[in-house]
């Protein structure tokens, strides 16, 4: 199975049933399933049923499916109306008497509207019923084409995806690791820059500084944020593995995945790690684009 990208194109043909039958099915992104169906006159029984077929495959995605039929001509006889041709023929005959007028030809006479019939070949209820069904045979034949052409772009993107979730695993466990995180280290520039104030200014109150810069490390913590993004980033290499349609569950991870960037970046207390937050805020947006694709 696997994933599914909205993005596709697909052929299928028929012959029988006295007619040639062409699908042709183009499918790009869309928040939901929209279908557009272009058919030939007289066809507007088959809507609902071909909307059916791609409704059963397909569950996101604009598609465009447009239907091309040929039918063979059948060979009908024509019909002379020999009452009303008897009739113009005396009118002629009384004319070219009476007053003279040119006689008329029988080509002339079979001209006449009314006086000769081409009636079109009337199509049986079996014969309709039998074209209707290589119609939507045809159809359920395209959809699996789209289907197919569908999954293997998903599996492309399945392979970008996934790279990009181990490249902001590998982001975070660079954050995590920082020296910048060290509670020493943490320690010893939040003293630094206690010394440095009360050098500046000695009034200040030494204990309501330390109790300060307890608080601002405090706050400065990346731990519920790096927590935060492991747990994401387990939860789409989950999705990524499923089948069925997870481009919306991938969404939300992605918005996740942004928010816990930007806090690391408005977070963070060295350079170091404030770099580590930009370079994760591209991999997510690169990330969050290509899921755009995803049924």
């Amino acid at each position: 199975m696997g994933l599914q990208s909205m993005t596709g194109f697909a052929r299928a043909s028929a012959t029988g049933e006295g007619a040639s039958v062409g699908w042709e099915l183009k499918s790009v992104n869309g928040k939901t399933l929209e279908a557009r169906l272009r058919m030939p006159p007289g066809l507007e029984r088959l809507e609902q049923p071909a909307r059916q077929i791609l409704q059963k495959r397909f569950a996101r995605g604009n598609i465009q499916a447009t239907l091309t039929l040929s039918r063979e001509e059948k060979s009908a006889q024509p019909v002379v109306n020999e009452s009303l041709l008897r009739r113009m023929a005396e009118l002629a005959g009384r004319l070219e008497k009476e007053y003279g007028a040119a006689p008329a030809t029988s080509a002339q006479l079979l001209a006449l509207r009314g006086v000769m019939e081409a009636p079109e070949a009337l199509e049986s209820d079996e014969e309709r019923a039998g074209l209707d069904r290589a119609i939507l045979q045809t159809l359920e034949d395209a959809a699996r084409g789209l289907e197919e052409a569908r999954r293997s772009e998903g599996a492309a993107l399945q392979g970008v995806l996934l790279a990009h979730v181990e490249t902001i695993d590998a982001l975070r466990q660079r954050a995590e690791a920082d020296p910048s995180r060290d509670i020493l280290a943490i320690r010893a520039r939040l003293s630094e820059q206690v010394r440095l104030l009360l050098e500046a200014s000695p009034a200040l109150d030494e204990a309501r500084l330390h109790t300060e810069a307890a608080i601002l490390a405090t706050k400065a913590d990346l731990r519920e944020e790096l927590d935060r993004l492991k747990i994401h980033v387990e939860a789409a290499r989950q999705l990524l593995m499923e089948n069925g349609a997870v481009g919306r569950k991938l969404d939300f991870l992605a918005q996740e995945f942004n928010r816990e960037s930007n806090t690391l970046c408005s977070k963070a207390n060295a350079a170091a790690v404030t770099a580590i937050g930009l370079e994760l805020k591209v991999v997510v947006d690169q990330f969050r684009e290509q899921i755009q694709n995803l049924e």
